[in-house]
């Protein structure tokens, strides 16, 4: 499994909600979570269903900063 982690403007548990069947659907039921309390409004995903750029492109088609963090 790979492991990305974005930071990104996802600020509260209704957006989480929102993006919810999106992550599921794209990375897989579970295999996704948002830290919001950390400053950077960490999301990771854990999974070999989805690439960086789609991740990327899939938050910022719903009006949401994502920039993936390099290790």
């Amino acid at each position: 499994m790979e492991v990305l982690v974005f930071k990104t403007s996802v600020e509260t548990h209704q957006h989480v909600k929102t993006l919810k069947p999106l992550l599921d659907s794209a990375a897989g039921k579970g295999k996704w979570n948002f830290a919001l309390d950390d400053s950077d409004r960490i999301l990771r995903i854990v999974s070999n269903r989805i690439q960086p750029l789609a991740a990327i492109n899939l938050l910022k088609e719903h009006g949401y900063e994502c920039s993936e963090l390099e290790d």
